[in-house]
């Protein structure tokens, strides 16, 4: 799956070993790039959905059209399909199956929000 990123920042952190500890810590950092590597390997999201450590989950309320993978709780890497139009089932749901491509939005606790 092709994968990009919602800034600059964003990108130079989640592309760097060095940058991701220096944010994140060692074990967000590995556990990260894991999820990184699992959502390009992805030829679609219902690949990355099937994985059950990663939890690939599509969220509600504000962030209605993101969707999150577990790292270290509570935090998660957001994202969302990088398709215009987002590739929908007939009754309007997501098609995962479709999702060939994602744009990282951030890494966040958004409980409590």
């Amino acid at each position: 799956m092709e994968v990009s990123f919602s800034s600059w920042k964003m990108q130079k952190i989640c592309n760097s070993p060095k940058e991701m500890q220096a944010k994140y810590g060692p074990r967000m950092a590995r556990i990260l790039q894991q999820r990184l590597s699992e959502l390009t390997a992805a030829d679609t999201l219902d690949d990355v959905r099937q994985l059950p450590a990663a939890r690939c989950h599509e969220l509600s309320g504000a962030r209605k059209g993101q969707l999150a993978v577990d790292l270290v709780h509570p935090k998660r890497l957001i994202f969302r399909a990088d398709h215009d139009p987002v590739p929908a089932k007939p009754d309007g749901g997501l098609d995962w199956t479709k999702v060939t491509r994602v744009l990282v939005i951030e890494v966040v606790d958004y409980h409590g929000r």
